[in-house]
């Protein structure tokens, strides 16, 4: 857990420091729903990222996040993930995306999840993105999924 985290700062790390691959950073706010098998709750959150180019069409990225899932005897779980993916024409990104996410609430797990989304410019500073992930739990707690919509802004 700890070895994913400081390998995704060090990565963060690498790219803030590579000005000649500046792409873009970017903060947004997001919602959208969280569901296993039987259950679903709204979720809302917030997160910040940075991506770099690689060659003229792909990109590479880091993020990080606090989403909430929207009920009582929960808190925020905090999250560091990466995501690669293509550019689709000036104003898109199509994207993977993997992570880790500290425990939802206090006596539930933390977990890594898989993922994809699309993220499209709208304008010069201004993105919306949607995205799904699959959240693997284990420790005998059911598996979640999540779809989220976010807009946010590019610097």
């Amino acid at each position: 857990m700890r070895l994913v985290l400081l390998s995704l700062a060090a990565a963060g790390a690498t790219l803030a420091a590579t000005p000649a691959l500046a792409n873009e950073a970017r903060v947004e706010a997001r919602g959208g729903v969280i569901w296993n098998g039987s259950d679903s709750e709204a979720i809302a959150g917030v997160a910040a990222g940075y991506d770099a180019d690689v060659g003229q069409k792909t990109f590479v990225g880091v993020e990080v996040s606090a989403d909430k899932i929207l009920t009582d005897h929960t808190r925020f779980a905090f999250g560091a993930s990466a995501r690669a993916g293509v550019k689709t024409g000036e104003s898109g990104k199509l994207y993977a995306v993997g992570g880790y996410a500290t425990k939802p609430f206090k006596y539930g797990e933390e977990s890594f999840n898989l993922g994809a989304g699309y993220q499209h410019n709208f304008g010069k500073n201004f993105y919306g993105k949607v995205e799904y992930r699959h959240n693997f739990v284990g420790n005998g707690w059911t598996d979640t999924d999540v779809a989220v919509a976010g807009l946010g802004v590019r610097f």
